[in-house]
């Protein structure tokens, strides 16, 4: 729907006006998709395609305090792209560390690392654990930055915390498995704390999750939008909004 300026801006006025004040997500997670097939369509490089894609995150992050959201979990990087060319890899890497530096330089939101930083080039992991240290302090909107992450890791990873701490405490696996509860593995995982994503958004068409918070996404709304990550607009976030107030949530009930 490409509209001229002065209607765009007031049909994106009306969509945010439209949105009920008790109808809108506490968290919400967005896979960052499309960068390289955009630059595509433009002649340009990938990594002209991932450095607008990074660009557009302090925009959604903006929208989303506006609207009131609490956390919002962006998926920047998978355990699978870190199999991508070496070149590609470490170009992308170093526009995902500047990015991240960049929104905690602006000490306006929490930053969280999460994902399987070991498997990182060393530079990488400690510029991005950097960023979520000098951000400890900060109140207000939660980002959550998923790096080298994949679902069935995370879960592999809390499953693992969770053996280790039964250890440390002298349980035995009889004694585990007779008392275990699948909040034992909440209490694990990388977003211990938070409240599980209301809506998980994925650009570029694609309609699956990837691995995407897979535990945590139990009970969540989704919304699949065609656009490139780049070329994701406040409208788009809108209308993604708008969509899941319409929904009747029934928590599996």
């Amino acid at each position: 729907m490409h509209l001229p300026h002065p209607l765009y801006g007031l049909y994106e006025r009306r969509l945010a006006a439209s949105l009920p004040a008790d109808g809108r997500p506490r968290h919400i997670g967005v896979i960052l998709d499309g960068n390289r097939r955009w630059a595509r369509t433009l002649g340009e490089t990938a990594s002209t395609g991932h450095r607008r894609g990074a660009d557009k995150i302090a925009d959604l992050l903006t929208w989303s305090e506006e609207v009131g959201v609490e956390v919002v979990t962006l998926w920047m990087l998978s355990t699978d792209n870190l199999s991508r060319s070496a070149d590609e890899l470490t170009e992308l890497l170093a526009i995902i560390c500047d990015a991240v530096t960049d929104l905690a330089a602006t000490r306006r939101w929490r930053i969280q690392v999460m994902g399987a930083l070991e498997l990182l080039p060393e530079d990488a992991a400690a510029a991005l654990r950097g960023a979520q240290e000098r951000t400890a302090d900060v109140e207000g909107l939660h980002v959550n930055v998923a790096v080298g992450y994949g679902g069935r890791r995370e879960i592999a990873d809390a499953v693992r915390s969770l053996l280790r701490e039964h250890a440390g405490n002298g349980t035995s696996l009889e004694e585990l498995a007779e008392g275990f509860d699948v909040e034992h593995i909440a209490e694990h995982l990388y977003t211990k704390g938070q409240p599980d994503p209301d809506l998980v958004i994925r650009t570029s068409g694609e309609q699956r999750l990837g691995g995407f918070l897979l535990w945590q996404s139990a009970h969540s709304e989704f919304y699949f939008c065609e656009a490139y990550w780049p070329a994701f607009r406040r409208v788009d976030f809108l209308r993604a909004l708008r969509s899941y107030a319409a929904r009747e949530r029934r928590l599996g009930r």
